[in-house]
C-alpha cells in the first residue's frame, strides 16, 4: 500500500544538497567530462549505446540525499516524493534536443510482481509528475516481461544480459507511437542498458526518437569529487 504524507516530505537543507551534474557535460548522455574537456556528441560512457536511444538527461547526481529519495520512493512506500522528484526532472532533465515540439511521455514499466509488492510503479509516478509539469501526454506504451532479476549490483555486461528482450510494446499503443518522439522516464540511470532495451521496441513500433529522462544518475567517485 502506497503511503501518503501531508506537508513537505523533504526539508529545505536536503533540497539544497541535491546536486546537478557539473559542466561541461556530454551532449548525448549528460555525463560530466571534467574541467576543460570539450563537450562532444558522445563520450566514453555512452559511446557504446545503441542508436535507438538518442540521448539521456538526469536532474541530480545519485549521492545523499538523492539516494534516500530514490530508495524511499522505490522501496519504502513514500509515493509522495514523486511530485518533488518529477518537478526537478521537468526543470532540468528534459533533453534540449526536444525543443518545444510535442512528445509522448512513456514510463519505464516494471513487472506485475514488483508492482504488487511496492503498490505502484515508481517510474510511472515520476512520469505523471513530469507530464503534469510539461503538459504532454503520458502513454503506458511498454510492458515488461516477467523475467530477469534486479539490476542492482550487476556489472555492465550482466545488466545487458539481464534485460535483453525484456520489453514489448502494447498493441493499443502502436498507432500513437508512429512518428512520435518519446521521452522515456525512469528513476535512475546507471549504464543505460535498461533504457536501450526499452528504446528498441519503441523504435521498431514506429517511434521517431527515444530520449531518456531520469531523476538521478550514478557517477563513479561522486562523493570524492564533491558533486
Amino acid at each position: 500500500m502506497a503511503l501518503e504524507y501531508p506537508g513537505e516530505l523533504v526539508c529545505s537543507p536536503c533540497r539544497t544538497r541535491l546536486r546537478a551534474p557539473p559542466w561541461p557535460r556530454c551532449l548525448r548522455c549528460g555525463f560530466p567530462l571534467g574541467s576543460g574537456a570539450p563537450a562532444g556528441q558522445s563520450c566514453y560512457e555512452c559511446g557504446g549505446w545503441s542508436p535507438e536511444l538518442s540521448a539521456a538527461c538526469f536532474a541530480v547526481v545519485l549521492r545523499p540525499p538523492a539516494t534516500a529519495l530514490v530508495h524511499g520512493l522505490k522501496y519504502d512506500g513514500w509515493s509522495g516524493l514523486a511530485s518533488l522528484m518529477g518537478e526537478r526532472m521537468a526543470r532540468s532533465a528534459i533533453p534540449r534536443e526536444l525543443g518545444s515540439g510535442a512528445y509522448i511521455i512513456v514510463p519505464m514499466p516494471t513487472t506485475r510482481r514488483r508492482a504488487r509488492a511496492r503498490g505502484y510503479n515508481q517510474a510511472r509516478l515520476l512520469a505523471e509528475a513530469v507530464a503534469g509539469c510539461v503538459h504532454m501526454p503520458l502513454i503506458d506504451a511498454l510492458e515488461r516481461r516477467q523475467r530477469g532479476s534486479t539490476q542492482v549490483g550487476l556489472h555492465p555486461a550482466e545488466r545487458r544480459a539481464n534485460v535483453k528482450h525484456a520489453f514489448t510494446v502494447r498493441a493499443d499503443a502502436r498507432a500513437k507511437l508512429t512518428g512520435a518522439r518519446v521521452l522515456l522516464v525512469d528513476d535512475v540511470l546507471t549504464t543505460g542498458s535498461t533504457a536501450m532495451e526499452a528504446a528498441r521496441p519503441l523504435i521498431q513500433a514506429g517511434a521517431k526518437q527515444v530520449f531518456l529522462s531520469t531523476f538521478a544518475r550514478a557517477l563513479p567517485y561522486a562523493d570524492q569529487e564533491g558533486y
